[in-house]
């Protein structure tokens, strides 16, 4: 008697983990790479942007149709919020995540360029 087929994908355990020793190992030898990957909160950090863009159409639309100067800052104020609030959930994983990589790899260089986004997002 001949046994049904398989046809279902799955992965296995060491699959996840090798990719992250080939990440590790790229980060070790100074190998430059892209940073293509997802993160745990990647679906509610395009939330978060979209909502942001939503208020910003909006604050648009006020201009455009002469509101309240004080009430366009407010809204203004409330997207600015937003996005520094998307930038914390972004550093967070970055940090969670890439930097615990490069850190273990000794890779000065991931970590250099991180004080430096740093630097820029919080100006």
């Amino acid at each position: 008697m001949q046994e049904p087929a398989h046809d279902h994908e799955h992965s296995h355990p060491h699959e996840e983990s090798a990719e992250a020793h080939d990440h590790a190992y790229l980060h070790a030898h100074g190998i430059a790479h892209s940073h293509a990957h997802v993160h745990e909160n990647q679906k509610a950090v395009l939330n978060r942007l979209s909502r942001a863009i939503g208020h910003l159409e909006k604050v648009k639309r006020m201009v455009e149709t002469g509101e309240d100067c004080s009430e366009v800052l407010i809204q203004l104020a409330a997207v600015r919020s937003a996005l520094d609030n998307t930038g914390k959930v972004i550093l967070k994983d970055h940090m969670r995540h890439c930097m615990v990589d490069a850190v273990a790899a000794g890779d000065q260089e991931a970590i250099d360029d991180l004080c430096a986004a740093i630097d820029k997002f919080m100006k």
